[in-house]
């Protein structure tokens, strides 16, 4: 798995269920040594969730704090997020990446805001009072629909407003639960006016090798997905936010703070959503060590 398959199921599968990491000892022991100087503040441990991208981003929060002098170590594959929510409270762990709109839909089951800024404003007001967020970044990894760059050309699309017109004659292609739920096909109708002649449910390489060959004319997949970059798919635009905001932000403890958001506020202005999927290519598809990527990752932008 990587993430989620919807904001919703990233609500689902991220709060109620992202598997906690498997195999024996302590799931909040850290796994990296830390270095032996360190600034002020004391030592640092970043958690992540179980999937590949939250991996990665830990691996990078703690390289860039090593940079700066601080004791920085690792904690992956922690659970599922009331687990890693819970570590984070008792101080097991002190930071995480996190993604906005998931957050507010974690604390608010009602949650209704779509702009990324005033998301992270109103996330804000719902977090426990010794969490914070430190700056957000542009990268979001969320849902949107794709299609082949043939598609987006015949057919003009390169916003989700430009499927009305054509997408009475395609087929989508998309995790089961995109059929029924509000930011899915009910979404796509109410908030655009499209409506596909048909749905195929799929998930995983499976969507993609039908987008690939045809099988199907437009697909359901996360934005920061390597697969998009791979094969030159096109993600329509979002305009209307039907799909709200999912910005990557660091989330730590409030009284560490100070001593993490000069290298982490750095990390957030360097990342996009372009550039997450590149370096998830690499981790997921050339199955390169995170530990790698992320230190090159650093490296080429005078981070680490």
């Amino acid at each position: 798995m990587k993430r989620m398959t919807s904001v919703l199921a990233l609500t689902t599968a991220a709060i109620l269920g992202l598997s906690a990491c498997g195999g024996g000892g302590d799931p909040l022991a850290s796994d990296t040594p830390a270095p032996s100087g360190s600034a002020g503040g004391g030592a640092v441990v970043i958690g992540s969730a179980d999937f590949p991208e939250s991996e990665l981003l830990a691996e990078i929060y703690a390289g860039a704090l090593k940079a700066k002098g601080v004791d920085a170590s690792t904690k992956p594959r922690i659970g599922s997020r009331e687990i890693y929510l819970k570590a984070l409270e008792d101080g097991s762990i002190q930071a995480i990446p996190e993604y906005t709109g998931a957050l507010g839909f974690f604390y608010d089951k009602n949650f209704k805001e779509t702009d990324p800024d005033k998301v992270y404003a109103a996330v804000e007001g719902l977090l426990p009072a010794g969490f914070a967020m430190l700056e957000k970044s542009a990268a979001e990894d969320n849902d949107s629909i794709v299609v082949t760059k043939e598609t987006a050309d015949s057919k003009s699309l390169k916003t989700l407003d430009d499927l009305k017109a054509a997408a009475g004659d395609m087929s989508l292609g998309a995790p089961p639960e995109f059929q029924k739920r509000p930011q899915g096909i009910p979404g796509l109708k109410s908030t655009y006016g499209v409506t596909f002649a048909s749905f195929r449910p799929l998930t995983g390489q499976g969507l993609v090798q039908a987008l690939k060959n045809g099988q199907v004319d437009a697909a359901n997949i996360f934005t920061t997905d390597p697969s998009i970059a791979e094969n030159g798919f096109v993600s329509l635009e979002d305009t209307k936010k039907l799909f709200g905001s999912q910005n990557i932000v660091p989330l730590v403890s409030k009284d560490k703070s100070e001593q993490l958001a000069p290298a982490l506020n750095a990390v957030s202005k360097a990342l996009t959503t372009e550039v997450i999927s590149g370096l998830l290519k690499q981790t997921v598809t050339d199955k390169k060590d995170a530990k790698d990527v992320a230190a090159e990752f650093l490296k080429s932008n005078n981070l680490g």
